[in-house]
């Protein structure tokens, strides 16, 4: 992707608060300039896996109920489901009940801890592992759509790849969440680690788009989509909080601890303020 030009609004790109950081001051999109390394050792050996796994899994299976509630009414015929980058298939196993549904998952690893649980799932890249001609009627991308490059390209294959009336699913982070305004403004007191963790620089799937919730709909209006349904989803709770926190950074024991029980009291003050995690539901024009 082009870093002096806006996916939404073909606005110039300038440089943000890094030197690999670029916002449009039209639409106020941000692009990060990091690399997805999937597949390479290095970067996986900074994340515990397992640890990150348990400290997701209560927080991400609740969102995925009540996105698959939300889809559910507007489909309640099913039909057929692919979820992009479907991880440990939490959301395929929800998905089951009520939709013909089909994960992809590019990394190796996750793909095979999630196929030996005897998930239908697929290892590649959303297309190319799909089969000539096959359509669905929802496509869903959870946490994934702002990993991917060239987010054009993938909406207008998504839009290919849906039949008449099908749904484009996108569950992701907002730049408007009060995390991401709290890590912007430790930026100008020149503390960057928090930004950086949130974009996930230098772990194996960084973030490469950060949008909010009206930038987002423009996008997905000039790729032939239109919003139906949108909403937010808690960033965070009491289940997994620990472990989640513990995966987050080389933190101490002590220091873990002490984030835990702020964190942990602050949840019902954050649950007030502006949500991290934004979904929208789109129909193919």
């Amino acid at each position: 992707m082009n870093n002096n030009v806006c996916p939404v609004c073909r606005g110039k790109l300038s440089v943000g608060v890094q030197a690999w950081h670029f916002t449009c001051h039209s639409c106020n999109y941000e692009k990060g300039d990091l690399e997805p390394v999937i597949n390479e050792v290095s970067p996986h050996k900074l994340v515990n896996e397992t640890v990150r796994e348990t400290g997701l899994r209560d927080i991400r299976v609740g969102n995925f109920n009540k996105l698959l509630g939300v889809i559910s009414a507007l489909k309640p015929g099913g039909g057929k489901l692919v979820d992009v980058g479907c991880a440990h298939g939490w959301f395929v196993e929800a998905a089951m009940h009520k939709f013909e549904s089909l994960g992809v998952e590019p990394d190796e690893v996750v793909f095979k801890a999630t196929h030996a649980r005897g998930l239908p799932v697929r290892k590649g890249y959303f297309p190319d592992t799909l089969k000539d001609g096959e359509m669905f009627d929802v496509i869903v991308f959870n946490d994934v759509i702002e990993h991917i490059p060239d987010i054009v390209k993938v909406l207008s294959e998504c839009h290919s790849r849906l039949n008449s009336g099908g749904l484009l699913v996108l569950n992701l982070p907002s730049s408007d969440g009060i995390f991401y305004k709290i890590a912007r403004a430790f930026c100008r007191i020149g503390k960057y680690s928090y930004f950086e963790r949130l974009w996930q620089k230098g772990l194996p799937s960084p973030h490469v788009h950060y949008f909010n919730p009206k930038n987002l709909s423009d996008l997905l209006a000039k790729n032939r989509f239109t919003a139906v349904k949108s909403g937010t989803l808690p960033t965070l709770g009491l289940p997994g909080l620990y472990a989640r926190i513990s995966c987050a950074g080389n933190l101490g024991k002590l220091s873990t601890i002490v984030i835990y029980c702020a964190v942990a009291c602050a949840i019902p003050v954050l649950r007030l303020l502006p949500s991290d995690i934004v979904y929208v539901v789109a129909e193919k024009d």
